[in-house]
């Protein structure tokens, strides 16, 4: 597959983008415009993303929009964005609004329940430390760790997770570095589909992930808009075209604000 920067695609979308009045850029955070990190609270995107986003939103008439599977107003604090823009979190169970309004979306009560129950569980087991317990989610991180220990977190997050996921209201879902048990109403695609719904069909958008929790903001987006994978390294994927970070991400970045008619 074709890296973004050379594709008919992305040169018939990017001319789309110079036609509108207004866009929509649709973001990842951890994996896509932030290089993964052992510690997760230093994960702050590349050097020129922060700046380039800047000016996307300043200068370009773009809705910029980061969604995560991280709490919405941590990706606020890592993005380096001040003022922030608009944020999903939690795999669009939050939303965190440019004006700072936040709103949150409930889960069952029985889901609640088990995703503590599951906290707890992985706490007994010894992954305290690689549990991370968020809204509707439990994850365990094993990105770091020794191969040996990475294989035993691993397997004991499956042993605890795969034991409590009778209950249809959660999924279960491996990503890049983790496992983590959710409430299935919690889903990137939620947050694809709500921002589509608040603008018209002659709107560009474009999506940017990695993980395979974006792929399935890809497939909301079929049709529709610019599905485009960052990762160092191709893989199977929904997605349309490939980016390898970070140069053809940032390349990306400028070439969205030259066909918006900004200074690069």
């Amino acid at each position: 597959m074709a890296t973004a920067t050379t594709t008919s695609q992305t040169r018939n979308f990017l001319h789309e983008v110079h036609r509108a009045r207004s866009r929509v850029l649709l973001l990842d955070y951890d994996g896509t415009i932030a290089p993964f990190a052992i510690d997760r609270d230093r994960a702050v995107p590349y050097p020129q993303v922060v700046s380039l986003l800047r000016q996307i939103v300043n200068d370009c008439d773009t809705r910029v929009a980061l969604i995560s599977g991280r709490p919405a107003r941590q990706v606020a604090l890592l993005s380096g964005l001040n003022p922030h823009p608009e944020i999903w979190g939690s795999h669009g169970l939050e939303h965190l609004r440019t004006s700072g309004e936040y709103q949150v979306e409930g889960i069952e009560s029985s889901a609640a329940k088990i995703l503590n129950e599951a906290a707890a569980w992985l706490e007994h087991e010894g992954l305290g430390n690689c549990t991370e317990h968020k809204h509707g989610a439990v994850a365990v991180h094993w990105r770091g760790l020794a191969q040996r220990e990475a294989e035993e977190a691993r397997t004991c997050a499956y042993r605890v997770f795969s034991a409590l996921t009778g209950l249809s209201e959660l999924s279960l879902c491996e990503f890049d570095g983790g496992l983590e048990l959710q409430a299935r109403r919690g889903s990137k695609a939620h947050a694809v589909r709500t921002v589509l719904s608040e603008i018209g069909d002659d709107v560009p958008v474009a999506y940017l992930g990695d993980d395979l929790t974006d792929e399935y903001a890809f497939r909301a987006l079929a049709g529709r808009g610019l599905t485009i994978l960052v990762r160092p390294t191709y893989r199977f994927t929904a997605a349309q075209v490939w980016l390898c970070p970070p140069q053809d991400l940032t390349q990306f970045l400028n070439d969205w604000i030259r066909a918006c008619g900004g200074s690069q």
